[in-house]
């Protein structure tokens, strides 16, 4: 199955799909189911019936040039209409049917064979197909089960593509919220400061002199700006809500890099809560970290 790297790729899905054995009898059919689900890596776990052990390398190569990542069990077996179409194979049972006349004989209150007997043990109950034929319908099969998962998991991605873009533009709300709330924050440190200033003097009964009062309460407003100052955690993360765009546009392997921007985002929405001082920022940084955390599940379940 050719892989489009524009798309983006869940690492959970399951898939299954079945191929006629051709020459069987009774009529067989090999059929492959695969699971995914998450992984660092790409983790392959094979579960081959003894007639198709040989193929693993070939089943193993298909599945490594399609997948990237997550842990996926191949799980193949042939099935059978219960004996429809079969013919015994009567060579095998003469020998059986020898042996059962012989022991009457010689101990005629032995039971005899019933047809189920002779048909389980002569040997010739099933024929399912040549070696070559049962390859040819793995691979049939395996790449119908193939093209089904890449299909669930592209359409899986496609929903979380569609979440992770909505959390940004969540965030790219809350990053205006908190512009527009630190002004607010510096007036109202500016009105609790005069507040203190004022107790102060009545407590000591001093006059205010106005001069030296705008003076530092200048200084005050100054020093309190450069420290809740959050234009700069703002800009950093509007950079990585951006990227964050970028790669989700781009598609492929897109996980571990999401992963490292969400590991930002999340620095700098704790910065922006540290320096807050106002409950409304503060319910901003608490909003951002939740909408953060909800995108960092989403991105562990991408290839």
């Amino acid at each position: 199955m050719e892989v489009d790297l524009n798309l983006l790729y869940s690492m959970t899905g399951y898939a299954e799909a079945s191929a006629p054995v051709e020459g069987a009898h009774p009529a067989a059919s090999v059929r492959v189911e695969l699971r995914s689900v998450n992984s660092r890596f790409l983790d392959l776990v094979f579960r081959l019936p003894d007639e198709l052990r040989g193929m693993e390398p070939s089943l193993r190569a298909a599945l490594t040039r399609a997948l990237r990542r997550g842990k996926i069990e191949c799980r193949v077996s042939i099935d059978e209409a219960p004996g429809a179409g079969a013919v015994p194979d009567l060579d095998s049972v003469e020998p059986l049917l020898r042996a059962e006349a012989a022991l009457l004989k010689r101990a005629p209150h032995l039971q005899s064979l019933s047809v189920a007997d002779v048909w389980r043990l002569g040997g010739g109950q099933h024929r399912r197909g040549d070696a070559q034929e049962l390859g040819r319908a793995l691979e049939r099969a395996a790449l119908g089960a193939l093209d089904a998962l890449q299909a669930a998991r592209a359409a899986e991605g496609a929903r979380l593509g569609t979440f992770l873009r909505e959390r940004c533009t969540r965030l790219g709300a809350s990053a205006a919220d908190a512009v527009r709330l630190a002004p607010l924050a510096v007036s109202r440190q500016q009105e609790r400061f005069v507040a203190r200033w004022h107790e102060a003097l009545q407590t000591l009964g001093a006059n205010p002199d106005p001069a030296t009062m705008r003076e530092r309460l200048l200084q005050e407003t100054a020093t309190f700006s450069i420290r809740i100052d959050v234009a700069e955690e703002i800009g950093r993360l509007q950079s990585h809500i951006d990227a964050i765009a970028m790669v989700l546009d781009g598609g492929g392997e897109t996980g571990k890099r999401l992963d490292f921007l969400i590991q930002e985002l999340h620095r700098e929405a704790n910065t922006l809560g540290s320096k807050s001082t106002l409950l409304e920022l503060s319910e901003v940084s608490v909003d951002m970290k939740v909408c953060i955390e909800q995108m960092r599940e989403q991105v562990q379940n991408l290839e």
